[in-house]
C-alpha cells in the first residue's frame, strides 16, 4: 500500500512540476493503447477494400474519410501506430544498446580502442540522419526488417559519444580509483561500477530518439522504402495523399497529425526526463 502511495505521489509531483512532460507522456499512452488495442478500437479492416466508398470526404460512417481505393482512413491511422511504435521501439532499443556498448567500451579503455570506435562513430556522425537511413535501406531492401536496423545504425553513434562523455567523468570518481586499486577486475568494474551510474542518459536519449525514430520510418515510408503495401503506415498514407491534397485533404492531413502528435509526445516527455535527471536542469521548471 505504502509503494502504491509513493508511486502516485510521484507521478503526481511529475504532473505538477512538468505539465508539458506529462502532456507528452499521455500521448504516448495514448499512441500505446491504440497500438495495443488495434483490433477492437478500428472501425474496419485497415485494408478492406469499399469500391462504393471511394474518396469519401470525413462523415459518422468514415470519420476521416477513405482513400481511393476506399479504404477507412481512421482504421489505418490507428494500425499505423503500430508500425510506427514496433519500427520505433526496436531500432531505439538495438541502436542505444549498442551505441551504449561502444561508448562504454570506448570510454573506459581508451587508447586506440577509443580512437577507432570514435572515428567510426564519426564517419556515421558525417551523414544527415535521413539519407543516411535511405542509403542503407535502399541497399537492404525495403522491408520493415531493414528499416529497423537502418534506424539502428543512425540511433548508435549519438548515443556513443553521449555514453562515452559520462563514462571519461565516472571513472575519474574516488570510488572507482579506490576499486581499481583494490584489483576489481574489468568486467565487474564496468558492470557494478560504471554501467549503472549512465543508465539516466541512457534512458533520456532513448526516449528522446523515439520520436526521431518515428520521424525517420515516415520519410522512408514516405519515399516508398518502409514496409510494402497494403500494410498501414503513415509515411505512406502521407504520401498517397499528397497528390490529391486539393481535392482530398483528408488523406494527408490525418496522418501527418498523427505524425506530429506522436514526436511531440515522445519529444516532450524525454526533455521532462531530461531535466529531472540532469542535475543541471533541476532547478529550472517548464
Amino acid at each position: 500500500m505504502k509503494e502504491r502511495r509513493s508511486t502516485l505521489e510521484r507521478v503526481g509531483r511529475f504532473i505538477r512540476q512538468k505539465p508539458l512532460g506529462a502532456f507528452g507522456a499521455f500521448i504516448v499512452l495514448a499512441m500505446a493503447f491504440l497500438a495495443i488495442f488495434a483490433d477492437l478500437i478500428s472501425p474496419y479492416d485497415p485494408t478492406e477494400v469499399h469500391p462504393e466508398f471511394m474518396k469519401k470526404p470525413p462523415s459518422w460512417a468514415f470519420p476521416f474519410g477513405t482513400d481511393g481505393a476506399g479504404r477507412d482512413q481512421l482504421s489505418r491511422v490507428i494500425y499505423g501506430s503500430r508500425i510506427s511504435l514496433l519500427v520505433g521501439f526496436l531500432s531505439v532499443i538495438f541502436g542505444t544498446m549498442l551505441g551504449a556498448f561502444l561508448g562504454i567500451i570506448s570510454g573506459y579503455f581508451g587508447g586506440n580502442v577509443d580512437l577507432i570506435i570514435q572515428r567510426l562513430m564519426d564517419m556515421i556522425l558525417a551523414f544527415p540522419i535521413l539519407i543516411l537511413a535511405l542509403a542503407i535501406v535502399a541497399m537492404l531492401g525495403a522491408s520493415l526488417a531493414n528499416v529497423i536496423v537502418a534506424l539502428a545504425i543512425v540511433i548508435m553513434p549519438g548515443v556513443s559519444r553521449v555514453v562515452r562523455g559520462s563514462v571519461l567523468s565516472i571513472k575519474e570518481n574516488q570510488y572507482v580509483e579506490a576499486a581499481r586499486t583494490v584489483g576489481v577486475k574489468e568486467l565487474r568494474m564496468i558492470l557494478v561500477h560504471i554501467f549503472p551510474n549512465v543508465t539516466a542518459p541512457i534512458i533520456v536519449l532513448a526516449t528522446i530518439n523515439l520520436g526521431t525514430a518515428i520521424i525517420t520510418e515516415a520519410s522512408l515510408s514516405f519515399l516508398g522504402l518502409g514496409p510494402p503495401p497494403p500494410t498501414p503506415t503513415w509515411g505512406a498514407m502521407l504520401s498517397g495523399g499528397r497528390a490529391m491534397f486539393e481535392k482530398t485533404p483528408w488523406l494527408a492531413i490525418f496522418p501527418g497529425a498523427a505524425i506530429s502528435l506522436s514526436v511531440l509526445g515522445f519529444n516532450l516527455f524525454g526533455d521532462a526526463l531530461r531535466d529531472i535527471w540532469d542535475p543541471r536542469l533541476r532547478g529550472e521548471g517548464r
